[in-house]
């Protein structure tokens, strides 16, 4: 008999209880179990752990596990949390994760080259007043990142016209994507973009990766859009770039305190679109299947899926 398959979150009894099932119709020969729920023997006979925000403190009861399985594409949390100590982590790599967040990335940069902003302010002052149209060949959308979620976007981006240029930690080849890497290939991003979307996961490296000097590089009246995650944009210099008039708008579906405080003056920011972590949504039907495929493969081979780099926390 296979040893049980430890579920680890810090989720709502129901929303881990309904995880669960989907996990288990996705692998019926498998026994997942709510760490809260196992009993001694169980915890200390389990391999896997399959997870979504967990606790360290529940990793520890866990002293067997050969690798744990993130119910989620972003690990900079749980790398943060567990260390270089914790066992192999595979992050989940979903395809439709992919579709979804290339779905939004087009979807905001249209609100943006549509001049949705500026139509609703003028809707609250009762302007009736057509703004310039410009043709998307005409403009430079720069995606910040270019895994699986960048590339993605890339092709939306250019099946719709844009001039799409992309940065990523070391050079990429892309159909139709102008790429580039380094601190000088950044800075050429940022110089020439009507439209920046930050994609890049958060690491050490990553970190306040868009600070005041760089804000400073993009166009005037340029715009930002972040879906990666808060802390890549230092956020009182991302203001200030606002305040100032340099940057026309921000889209911001990510921040480093969730939910947004209540005080936080994004919220009423007139150049600020504030979305609450929704660019990219998990779809529990899809993930399920290929954890369920990676956990069958390491039952019959041995072999772990791809694993995160705990050095570069991706």
């Amino acid at each position: 008999m296979t040893s049980p398959i430890a579920y680890v979150s810090r989720a709502t009894d129901d929303e881990e209880a309904s995880w669960i099932d989907t996990l288990a119709k996705a692998m019926p020969e498998e026994k997942i179990v709510s760490i809260r729920q196992m009993t001694d023997a169980e915890r200390h006979a389990a391999e896997v752990a399959i997870v979504a925000n967990p606790d360290p403190a529940d990793i520890a009861q866990l002293p067997g596990l050969t690798w744990i399985h993130s119910l989620w594409a972003g690990v900079e949390r749980i790398v943060s949390e567990l260390g270089p100590t914790a066992p192999p982590i595979v992050r989940l790599t979903d395809p439709e994760l992919a579709r979804v967040m290339g779905e939004a990335v087009l979807a905001w940069t249209y609100y943006l080259h549509r001049d949705m902003p500026a139509y609703r302010q003028q809707q609250e002052k009762k302007v009736w007043k057509d703004l310039e149209y410009r043709h998307p060949k005409d403009v430079t959308v720069g995606l910040v990142g270019l895994g699986l979620l960048g590339t993605e976007s890339a092709k939306r981006l250019r099946g719709a016209g844009f001039n799409v240029m992309g940065w990523s930690r070391s050079l990429k080849d892309l159909e139709g994507v102008t790429t580039r890497s380094g601190e000088d290939g950044l800075n050429e991003l940022l110089e020439k973009s009507d439209i920046v979307v930050c994609l890049v996961p958060l690491t050490s490296e990553t970190r306040g990766l868009i600070n005041a000097g760089r804000l400073q590089r993009m166009k005037a009246g340029a715009s930002i859009i972040n879906f990666a995650r808060g802390a890549v944009i230092v956020a009182d210099d991302l203001l200030a770039s606002l305040e100032s008039g340099h940057l026309g708008h921000a889209v911001l579906d990510v921040f480093e305190k969730e939910p947004l405080d209540e005080g936080s003056p994004f919220w009423s920011h007139p150049s600020v679109t504030v979305l609450p972590h929704i660019s990219a949504p998990t779809d529990r039907s899809s993930s399920a299947a290929i954890v369920a495929q990676n956990i069958r493969d390491w039952r019959r081979t041995g072999e772990l899926p791809t694993t995160v780099d705990m050095q570069k926390g991706y």
